[in-house]
């Protein structure tokens, strides 16, 4: 296995469609495809190999059985048109290139060495975007070096006439008065202002197709008009989010699956709830309803989650997540008595939200919090002062965004703390000493602040004590990794970093309280220990006899969720096994597999001997711990349920379904590590706007407010520590701490 493997980004030269489905990484010299749908791994081969993967084409490599069907006939529409394409390359080159216009679609301005590079590197060159398939001609050896593929080779053509043809193209791109993409991307702008769309739909997983599907069907193609939309594309789709919803409800049967209950206000005071479905594969939206009238009738709210199970099947559902609400804590005591084999449990992501937020309220860290505020207020209103402090913060912004609003506190203090040393350089520059602002109050108290010491000592313990918190609510929010084999060890570990920073029982018993207290409102956890019994990585580095709390939780949760009784006691029998890691449970191999694979794969792959705990197990570990999903912010669920005509009711219900299932399936597919969230985005308004919002401006400033003097983003950003990206190296091994665990033992109280 690769453990030295380093992402890069794609650059824009990189123009085959192929390249927006997959990740790219360094391995030493070598570059290394990866697959965003079924995770494999390209050592070799290049783009057109990797293309004919997503393509279903059976050729050097394997078929994805994971990839989405819009993408599938996409690339095998780029593979088709790529056959007919470099027959009349040479002809329509000199055409193209005598052409000269700076209309014309298929030439951008490059400098002569530039594009000299780019060619030797196997990067098309912009300017013969829709006649040069080189990405598709030439092919990345082992050696991440570049070499003729072997439709090259059939053609017939020897490597001197295509360096001539090449040379040529390279000496008459000087021809070119300006890039064609500055013409397009205005276009684009122009369409999305218009209309009003969110700015985030670039970001789309479904973008980069659309543009590519447009390219390839040429400078004649002609849109969809309004009732293409609402009807035969729209009906088309439908089928597609379908057909994915299906081969989803296939998994349900073998990992169970989680329901999910969101309650939101909308801005004309309905209330309503949507009911999604969550499995390891994907999280797909059911229905919304709206509940205004009945959400406090006990017996609705029964029914209607009674009727959502019946729906996705009851032997399929694992566990029923809403929020901690009074009327849900009754509804859920129902649920599970009329369906002995499931759980009720509230949001945990909201549970570990009140933490932060009970945290937040204690004196000495609401005061700096509020001090941190009013430091960044004073920057994000002030387009010099930002720009300043992002050249000295290496493009980092000093507001880190967070699931949510109270996490955000605590991330942004330990952003901040990680700035320090490049705050502290800027209010001692001469930048700043001759900055007009930094003579105004607000000004004088921001070199104040980052001058306190005392400030930046209770940042950095702030940062300590709560960083854990953090990281367990970005696993429990975690859209690619199942958060319950970690949850339980994640708190744990909060619990003991905490004991270990403030050592005084009297100081760190006063957070330990907050977690406890808060953790006795889930009512319940025997589904997260019982996840920590079932993780290897954690269930073999725990030192002696395992805790009691844990065992019973465990037994609790196969009473549960096998009601057949003999499979109860072949299971008790086979956690034998499990405990002396007998058979292929204790192979070097599947000792190995514990630090490197998710405790549900592990158990696929080693536990055959002990098939009953194997299938428990899978369904345990393949569940999430939290409701918390966002919702899309295109057409309004609050205006489907406006919508008084039953026949445009349906179109919109349709509508939404197909909007909230694209959202939800790019969610998972969207790498948001390649792109930053900006701070000052209206998107980031509900979590960061405390941190960003001055009512303080006074007149004078408002000249200083001005965004078209910001500075773009700086793309090679300072990276402020090395990226985590194992949850496992967070949570470690080895949990002796008895104390903790007598906390984490939950509350005896039945549901």
């Amino acid at each position: 296995m690769e453990l030295n493997l380093v992402p890069i980004s794609i650059t824009r030269q990189k123009q085959d469609p192929a390249w927006n489905h997959c990740e790219v990484f360094k391995n030493g010299e070598r570059l290394q495809i990866k697959c965003m749908y079924c995770g494999k791994m390209f050592k070799g081969g290049g783009i057109h190999r990797f293309k004919e993967h997503l393509a279903g084409r059976k050729g050097q490599g394997p078929i994805c059985e994971q990839v989405p069907q819009a993408v599938r006939a996409l690339m095998q529409e780029s593979l088709n048109g790529f056959l007919g394409k470099r027959d009349k390359k040479q002809k329509r080159i000199p055409k193209l290139l005598a052409c000269g216009s700076s209309s014309s679609p298929h030439v951008v301005e490059k400098e002569n060495s530039a594009s000299h590079d780019n060619i030797q590197h196997g990067i098309k060159p912009i300017s013969v975007l829709d006649t040069l398939e080189a990405d598709s001609d030439l092919a990345l050896n082992g050696n991440g070096e570049v070499s003729k593929g072997s439709r090259g080779r059939k053609r017939g053509r020897d490597q001197s006439s295509m360096a001539k043809s090449d040379s040529c193209a390279r000496n008459n791109l000087a021809l070119v008065p300006k890039r064609v993409e500055n013409s397009v991307h205005m276009a684009i702008g122009r369409f999305l202002y218009d209309i009003g769309v969110d700015l985030d739909a670039v970001n789309s997983v479904c973008f980069q197709p659309m543009i590519d599907a447009i390219v390839s069907g040429g400078s004649g193609t002609v849109p969809p008009s309004y009732e293409d939309l609402r009807g035969w594309i729209l009906k088309n789709v439908i089928e597609e989010v379908k057909d994915d919803i299906n081969r989803n409800k296939a998994m349900w049967q073998k990992t169970g699956c989680s329901i999910l209950v969101e309650q939101w206000s909308s801005k004309n005071g309905r209330i309503l709830l949507t009911f999604l479905v969550y499995c390891p594969q994907a999280t797909v939206f059911l229905k919304s309803v709206d509940a205004s009238h009945v959400l406090y009738s006990s017996d609705y709210l029964f029914e209607l989650l009674k009727q959502v199970i019946e729906e996705v099947g009851a032997e399929n559902v694992v566990q029923v997540i809403t929020n901690r609400d009074e009327q849900y804590f009754f509804t859920g005591k129902r649920l599970m008595e009329s369906f002995p084999s499931l759980y009720w449990a509230p949001c945990l992501a909201h549970c570990l939200d009140m933490m932060l937020q009970d945290f937040g309220s204690l004196e000495w860290i609401n005061e700096t919090i509020g001090h941190a505020k009013s430091l960044t207020r004073f920057v994000y209103n002030r387009s010099v002062v930002l720009n300043m402090m992002r050249r000295f913060t290496g493009g980092n912004d000093i507001v880190e965004p967070a699931l949510t609003r109270f996490a955000a506190n605590f991330a942004t203090l330990k952003r901040m703390a990680d700035l320090k040393l490049n705050l502290q350089a800027m209010v001692n520059s001469q930048d700043w000493l001759e900055c007009p602002h930094a003579k105004k109050p607000g000004g004088l108290a921001m070199s104040d602040i980052v001058s306190n010491r005392s400030f930046w000592n209770s940042c950095v313990l702030i940062a300590r004590i709560t960083h854990p918190l953090l990281r367990v609510l970005e696993i429990v929010g975690s859209k690619k990794k199942s958060a319950m084999g970690y949850v339980y060890a994640g708190i744990y570990r909060a619990k003991e970093t905490i004991k270990k920073e403030l050592v005084k029982k009297d100081d760190y018993m006063v957070y330990w309280n907050i977690i406890d207290n808060r953790l006795e409102q889930q009512r319940h956890i025997p589904l997260y220990a019982a996840g920590f019994f079932l993780n290897p990585k954690f269930f073999y580095s725990t030192e002696g006899n395992i805790h009691n709390g844990i065992l019973s939780s465990m037994f609790d949760s196969i009473e549960r969720l096998v009601p057949d009784a003999n499979t109860q006691d072949q299971i008790v029998r086979e956690i034998n096994l499990y405990k002396n890691a007998s058979g292929d449970l204790g192979m070097p191999m599947a000792v190995r597999a514990r630090d490197n694979l998710l405790p549900g794969e592990w158990w696929s792959i080693y536990g055959g001997g002990c098939p009953n705990l194997q299938n428990l197990a899978i369904r345990i570990l393949s569940q999430t711990c939290s409701s918390i999903v966002c919702k899309p912010n295109k057409i309004s669920i609050e205006e489907m349920h406006d919508t008084r005509n039953f026949l445009e009711r349906q179109r919109l219900t349709d509508l939404v379904f197909v909007q909230y299932n694209l959202y939800l399936r790019q969610m998972v597919l969207r790498n948001r590590e390649k792109y930053s969230v900006d701070p000052l985005s209206f998107n980031s308004k509900d979590i960061l706007e405390e941190w960003i919002a001055d009512n303080e401006v006074y007149p004078e400033d408002y000249g200083s407010a001005d965004w078209m003097s910001l500075d773009p983003p700086v793309d090679n950003r300072m990276h402020l520590a090395p990226p985590v990206y194992e949850t496992e190296d967070f949570l470690g091994t080895g949990f002796t701490d008895l104390d903790i665990f007598n906390g984490l033992k939950g509350v005896k109280e039945e549901i």
